[in-house]
């Protein structure tokens, strides 16, 4: 029996409805761009021009095995880490001893980490696309809450960054003795420059389309492009949950040429969000004893910090907003 036309569209309808309903979210949903890994000349020297010449604040972390960390944590729960080394023949990790093959020696940044709360579908995911990718690490203490990270295999990085993948246990807070001392969670995130939030890191090879193609493969597309005048750069900004990553490659003479040479491809620079971008521009002109100047960035009015020399990267600061999208221009 023919069944009539608009009982027909209905049940065509319903199916619809239903295999929208079953639809699998995708592994990427809800991630966010987490930290990146600093490296400076030593631990001291990174701290002191976070801290008096940035008006970061810094927080102690451990120093395990001649490699010591600090952190700056910010209020959307991102940080930034800082690594030094601290005695001769330090115990470096393969991804540590890469990095500093890569800088060296030197101050600058290899690696990121994007977070997110889907960590063994991603890892499964990325398998399937054939990306060479680790097991999962567990934080050294196992009666604790920690973290839980896999990354790509160094030998093949489909990045030109090494990049990892993180996710934390409930109640995880390694700088703090009382995690449920809400006061202290908040001043340890309060920095005199105001800011807020680690919004973008950028990265830069000879061939930022090859970095974008490799993200939106993971999952990671609507990519916009752009253009950095501030360090002679152009590329795409992809965003990454409420932020973004930004893909780059030297566009003329300028920083972006001159981070190349120096050692290839790495993180270039990272964006940071302030409540008083004057305020932040006041504090890092002071540390610097020069006059800084705002420019239209990625993510709106923007100032550059002259950081290449002390931290092997830029560091950008720009005004807070409220946007759809990370990459909206």
């Amino acid at each position: 029996m023919r069944l009539p036309l608009f009982v027909m569209a209905s049940v065509v309808c319903l199916g619809a409805a239903q295999a929208a309903a079953i639809q699998p979210t995708s592994p990427t949903t809800g991630a966010r761009l987490d930290h990146v890994l600093l490296w400076g000349r030593n631990i001291d020297q990174a701290t002191s021009v976070m801290a008096v010449k940035l008006g970061f604040q810094v927080r102690p972390g451990r120093d395990p095995g001649g490699v010591e960390n600090r952190y700056i944590r910010f209020s959307d729960t991102s940080f930034i880490e800082l690594l030094g080394i601290t005695r001769p023949n330090p115990a470096f990790d393969p991804g540590m001893k890469e990095d500093q093959q890569a800088l060296k020696g030197g101050p600058g940044s290899r690696t990121f980490g994007i977070r997110t709360t889907s960590l063994e579908p991603l890892r499964i995911a990325l398998q399937a696309l054939k990306y060479p990718v680790t097991p999962v690490f567990s934080g050294p203490d196992s009666s604790k809450p920690g973290w839980r990270l896999f990354a790509f295999d160094l030998d093949k990085p489909p990045l030109s960054s090494n990049t990892f993948f993180i996710d934390y246990a409930k109640g995880y807070a390694p700088d703090q003795f009382d995690p449920d001392n809400a006061t202290d969670y908040r001043v340890t995130r309060e920095h005199p420059n105001g800011a807020r939030a680690l919004t973008s890191i950028w990265l830069v090879s000879a061939n930022a389309d090859a970095d974008r193609q490799q993200l939106e493969r993971m999952g990671f597309g609507h990519a916009v492009p752009i253009k950095l005048p501030a360090v002679a750069a152009s590329g795409f900004c992809v965003p990454v949950g409420p932020t973004a990553l930004l893909t780059l490659q030297p566009d003329g003479p300028g920083i972006a040429t001159q981070a190349m040479a120096s050692g290839g491809a790495r993180v270039l620079g990272v964006s940071f969000a302030v409540d008083d971008l004057g305020r932040a521009q006041r504090w890092v002109e002071r540390g610097y004893e020069q006059t800084l100047v705002t420019y239209a960035g990625a993510q709106g009015e923007a100032f550059l910090a002259p950081t290449q020399g002390d931290l092997g990267l830029s560091v950008e600061f720009h005004a807070t907003r409220k946007t759809a999208s990370p990459c909206a221009q």
